[in-house]
């Protein structure tokens, strides 16, 4: 959400910025969120001159009264209840009136940053560097789910009748493999400097708007019947909720912290669930990492905490490449964003396993996150990246780790996860 004096300042740089992200539907709302501001300072303006002159009124009601001039107390009076009237009548409106300039300023997108390519959707992203070198072995590499069938550590049938489409059972060594890569990551990150935490895995509607879209709520979140909660298809929701209305002390910026967590998410839209294998699923496990800081030093933490993906995909085998998300592909709270694309010499092409970025104060002014130091108080930064989400990051791990006679190398840093093993067999 953007700061309203934004829009009553410099209107036509917000218009630009609705253009810039191809949703010129939306450029009716800049003049209605002004005039509803309009509106709401009008009444405020009003509501405190008859405040102001209650409290006048008030003071000659009481001269009156010890002067025994009772009719002109009364007559005062009726102008008090009067105002008293208006002043309930503004209270009220200006409530109505701030909730729809709030539904408004909640659907009008985020500033994005000078540097962010200019398209209307993925198709348009740009590649930035690649980190690694693609091969593509002589031999073949299986579709993911007959990798994982070969070592008998795939069961979605099972797994479509205990709970439908869209989810599994791992087992054995691919159970092992996917949960080494898991604490790997997580000690990865600690190693870095952040601090570990194990979120809820539910979060109330209060936090859910304050850190994503509603568009992006209803493609994506399943929520509990009956109840006010949702689960999380991401843990940087239950993270940066973790501070809302909270005055951070600036002397602990920044926050840097990593955290473990199932996710769950519909899938709803054009890509749909993958039917045999696990790219795209209903529930998956992931380790975050998200940043709380000043606004002056977000922008280098985002460069860091995309490079650390970098690195740690690397660290396994993975060539990667880094793909800036281009205007029409962010999500309304974001300022900037990259995604980080893992090799697969199975399709001969990158495929998606992380996304880094940069949310500006949006998420911190809905969820009012604030910092205090000498320059008086102001709104934080919010920064998350995916440092490996499995079983996405699985494939990458066991297509580019596969071997001619269908076994799987285990990386160097993955061999402590898996009771020091260097390579592992399949069964079929």
């Amino acid at each position: 959400m953007i700061d309203i004096n934004l829009l009553r300042t410099n209107p036509e740089l917000v218009k630009e910025n609705i253009k810039k992200k191809f949703q010129d539907q939306k450029l009716p709302l800049v003049d209605e969120a002004i005039e509803l501001d309009s509106k709401i300072r009008l009444l405020k303006k009003e509501g405190d001159e008859l405040r102001a002159s209650r409290n006048t009124l008030s003071a000659q009601i009481g001269a009156l009264m010890r002067e025994k001039k009772i009719e002109d107390a009364n007559k005062i009076k009726e102008t008090v209840s009067k105002n008293n009237l208006r002043i309930s009548e503004i209270e009220k409106e200006q409530v109505v009136l701030a909730a729809d300039l709030r539904k408004i300023m909640l659907i009008i997108p985020n500033i994005l940053d000078k540097s962010v390519p200019i398209g209307k959707d993925d198709s348009e992203n740009v590649e930035v560097e690649r980190f690694g070198e693609p091969k593509v072995p002589n031999y073949e590499i299986p579709y993911n789910a007959d990798i994982l069938e070969s070592f008998s550590g795939l069961d979605k049938e099972s797994a479509g009748r205990t709970s439908g489409a869209g989810f599994y059972y791992l087992i054995g060594d691919m159970a092992r493999l996917h949960e080494a890569m898991i604490a790997y990551a997580r000690d990865f990150m600690i190693d870095k400097g952040f601090t570990y935490c194990i979120p809820p895995f539910m979060i109330r509607s209060d936090v859910v708007n304050g850190v994503m879209s509603f568009a992006e709520m209803d493609a994506m979140m399943y929520k509990i019947e009956n109840e006010d909660l949702y689960l999380i298809g991401t843990s940087e929701h239950s993270m940066i909720g973790r501070f809302k209305d909270q005055i951070v002390k600036e002397q602990e910026l920044p926050i840097t912290m990593t955290s473990y967590s199932p996710c769950f998410r519909k899938e709803i839209g054009s890509h749909g669930l993958e039917e045999r294998g696990v790219y795209r699923v209903h529930q998956f496990e992931k380790e975050e990492m998200i940043v709380l800081c000043k606004p002056e030093e977000s922008m280098n933490w985002y460069n860091k905490m995309w490079r650390y993906s970098v690195d740690l995909f690397n660290s396994m085998n993975i060539p990667v490449r880094q793909l800036e998300c281009c205007s029409g592909d962010l999500a309304d709270l974001k300022v900037k964003s990259c995604d980080i694309e893992a090799w697969s010499p199975r399709q001969k092409k990158y495929f998606e396993v992380c996304s880094c970025s940069n949310l500006g104060d949006a998420q911190a002014r809905r969820l009012n996150i604030r910092t205090k130091g000498e320059k008086g108080t102001y709104l934080v930064h919010t920064l998350n990246n995916t440092v490996v989400a499995s079983p996405r990051g699985l494939i990458a791990l066991i297509e580019n780790n596969y071997n001619e006679d269908g076994s799987i190398t285990i990386p160097a840093p993955l061999q402590p996860y898996m009771g020091g093993k260097t390579i592992i067999y399949p069964k079929k």
